[in-house]
């Protein structure tokens, strides 16, 4: 055997006079603190296997089915991979592409042959743009204005920092087509924002279209990505922070605060217009619908006392003298009718003649009743 060409060696107890443990190694440590002999404890150890083999220590059958379990626990470490939930395995043999496996154990050939990559595929990245790492460790300011800072479609500068929403959609285009697949979504990302904001006036971007520049971007990237066959989806682009260069933030504030005074003088004008135009519209129409009423009034008193007239004629063509006679009592009753009147006779002595009021008589005898009681 192979341990025939080392000398020495004994049972447990033996070990060349250390002593101690099984490997011939006291409880001195090698004696006077120094660091044990490597070469002297691989020749005890060998001595102390051999001794084993020979003396009936360990059966053989003992020893071949650790000998077993040691290799199907390298086999095991080197023919299976695990997939976690979030993960999908990439198998390549001599680096070609040979399958994609879920989530779970799987089998593979050893390194070289197969190599096993695990792209997180549920996984959603995120990528800033106009901001770094140290920007947002110091609490979000903003230390990348060469990529923040964009030029308007009205020639004015912009400074923008938006965030990109992304995950993986084909593993193997993924891994094989790209390179860097951080960077280049980056990279897309900006130029993508570039190109949407130089055909923007920059008025719009900073009010009322924000949303409407986030889903172009979103577009182009998607669109950038695919024409590179990068196996990437964007889930959503998100404006962070769209404002004029701190230069002249001051200045723009300043039109905006003019614009907002602008559109609110507007508003109470218009609002004023519309209270006012429909008051003198109703007025107007309400004069006219007077004026037609009266119209209609006079109109049809005239064609009244018109039939009252040919009404009386014609009694009068009838009976003349009774008709006048019965037209003279009636314009007395009605000019003397609300008139005190006193009646003379000149064939009384007095030359007055007493008569008695029933009008008022009958005034007064309601308020005499009410007396009484």
């Amino acid at each position: 055997m192979p341990w025939n060409n080392q000398s020495g060696g004994g049972g447990w107890k033996s070990g060349g006079g250390n002593g101690g443990g099984p490997w011939g190694q006291g409880s001195g440590g090698g004696g006077g603190g120094q660091p044990p002999d490597l070469e002297e404890m691989l020749k005890r150890g060998q001595d102390k296997v051999k001794q084993v083999m020979h003396g009936g220590g360990v059966p053989g059958p003992l020893l071949f089915l650790v000998a077993v379990i040691a290799c199907a626990v390298v086999a095991w470490q080197a023919f299976t991979f695990r997939v976690n939930p979030d993960e999908l395995g990439v198998v390549m043999r001599f680096g070609k592409f040979v399958g994609s496996y879920p989530p779970g154990l799987h089998f593979r050939l050893p390194y070289p042959i197969d190599e096993v990559r695990l792209p997180k595929v549920t996984r959603q990245n995120i990528i800033e743009v106009g901001r770094s790492s140290a920007g947002r460790a110091a609490g979000g300011t903003r230390d990348q204005r060469a990529e923040s800072l964009m030029l308007t479609g009205d020639e004015n500068i912009v400074d923008i920092d938006f965030v990109v929403f992304w995950r993986i959609r084909n593993a193997e285009e993924y891994l094989f087509n790209i390179q860097n697949p951080d960077s280049t979504v980056k990279e897309v990302a900006e130029s993508a924002m570039r190109e949407v904001v130089g055909q923007s006036n920059i008025q719009p971007i900073l009010t009322q279209e924000r949303q409407k520049t986030e889903e172009a971007v979103q577009a182009l990237m998607q669109r950038m990505l695919d024409g590179y066959g990068a196996g990437i989806q964007i889930d959503q682009v998100q404006l962070q922070k769209v404002d004029p260069p701190s230069e002249v933030i001051d200045a723009f504030r300043d039109v905006q605060a003019a614009r907002a005074d602008k559109e609110r003088l507007q508003n109470e004008a218009y609002g004023y217009f519309n209270k006012v135009v429909p008051e003198a519209r109703g007025e107007a129409e309400r004069i006219l619908q007077a004026a037609e009423g009266y119209k209609q009034q006079v109109v049809n008193d005239a064609t009244g006392q018109t039939s009252r007239f040919t009404q009386v004629y014609d009694q009068y063509k009838n009976a003349p003298e009774v008709t006048r006679q019965r037209m003279f009592l009636e314009t007395m009753e009605r000019v003397l009718g609300g008139t005190d009147k006193i009646i003379m006779d000149g064939k009384s002595s007095s030359g007055v003649i007493p008569y008695l009021p029933l009008e008022k008589l009958q005034s007064r005898t309601p308020a005499s009743t009410e007396g009484a009681n």
